[in-house]
């Protein structure tokens, strides 16, 4: 049976059906989770799935998104809804999630003709990311979500788990080092803890291209609560300037390339207009933001390199992952972002 006919028995238990001549619709623009546009009989739906073969540990969590959209829907309109989830890992073989579908456009490293210079875009993410950090996780049911407590120290521990993990043989110099630096000096973390995307890029809104009006934040699987610097600092682990080394501007995970676009500095002090909250010191949370981005690509190459990957956009993954860590080692050691 096809992964359709299997969702088809199992939607109505849910309530749900497909609509007639519902097919699934492989939907572009991720890089590692799975999703496929279906139509019900009640509308347009996403479903939503981890990608092929062997998992790195915490990736693509499936449980912890639909927690997630279900608690922040109601109270924060740019989440869509949550319209069912499947522990049952029988049924499609991996948990799954349906989740209404919006329309808009995911820009990534090059902006659409019509968004012209594409400014708002940088407003619109920094207005939305400033929106999320608002929110009270308590009052919301999102409470309990994570562990804030000690989360600069519990995130390096993890991330060096999993650079360990990628390179097996043994972390390359440039990793060893970095992750060395950043153990010496975590930062304390002395702010209220809030609820924090982790991957919170212009390519994670649906947006108007021509206005860059948001219309969804999507991919929830990594949300948690912890300090807000870390959601910036990541937004500013993509942000690659003109000024940067050659090697890693094949990034292209944000048209920050474009001319006229702001630096990173200009970014942070936007984030602290918008919010009213300086995020402080981002020398450290963008460094190990850095080594994260660049395990992440390696992750994604070794799935790649055992076949579970399709295609050649992973191919340079592995140098462009180096070159990453290598820029944030020399980033970290000027005090520069």
């Amino acid at each position: 049976m096809t992964d359709l006919e299997h969702l088809a028995l199992w939607l109505p238990a849910q309530g749900l059906a497909l609509a007639p001549g519902a097919r699934l619709e492989r939907l572009g623009g991720g890089i590692a989770n799975r999703n496929e546009g279906v139509t019900l009989t009640t509308g347009r739906a996403v479903l939503r799935r981890p990608p092929p073969g062997q998992l790195a540990a915490g990736a693509s969590d499936m449980a912890r998104e639909a927690k997630v959209l279900a608690a922040l829907a109601p109270v924060f309109p740019l989440v869509p809804r949550l319209i069912a989830f499947c522990a049952d890992e029988a049924v499609l073989g991996t948990k799954f999630q349906l989740i209404e579908r919006r329309d808009g456009v995911a820009i990534a490293g090059t902006l659409p003709p019509e968004a012209g210079d594409g400014l708002s875009l940088v407003e619109t993410t920094l207005q939305a990311m400033a929106a999320l950090h608002a929110l009270d996780p308590a009052a919301i049911g999102l409470g309990d979500l994570g562990k804030p407590e000690g989360f600069y120290a519990r995130q390096l521990k993890g991330w060096t788990s999993r650079a360990e993990a990628v390179w097996p043989d043994g972390l390359p110099a440039h990793v060893a080092v970095l992750i060395t630096a950043l153990a010496a000096a975590v930062p304390p973390e002395t702010d209220t803890p809030v609820l924090l995307h982790m991957d919170l890029k212009p390519d994670n809104l649906l947006v108007d291209p021509a206005t860059a009006q948001a219309r969804a934040m999507i991919d929830w699987d990594m949300a948690t609560r912890g300090p807000r610097a870390f959601d910036l600092a990541v937004l500013l682990s993509y942000w690659i300037e003109p000024g940067d080394p050659g090697d890693v501007k094949p990034l292209m995970a944000v048209p920050s390339l474009t001319p006229g676009w702001p630096s990173r500095t200009a970014v942070a002090s936007r984030y602290a207009a918008v919010s009213g909250h300086d995020a402080g010191d981002l020398v450290w949370p963008t460094a190990l933001a850095r080594l994260r981005l660049a395990v992440a690509w390696m992750q994604l190459y070794r799935k790649w390199q055992r076949g579970e990957m399709d295609g050649t956009r992973y191919a340079g993954f592995e140098t462009l992952a180096l070159a990453i860590i290598a820029h944030a080692a020399d980033q970290y050691q000027k005090g520069a972002l």
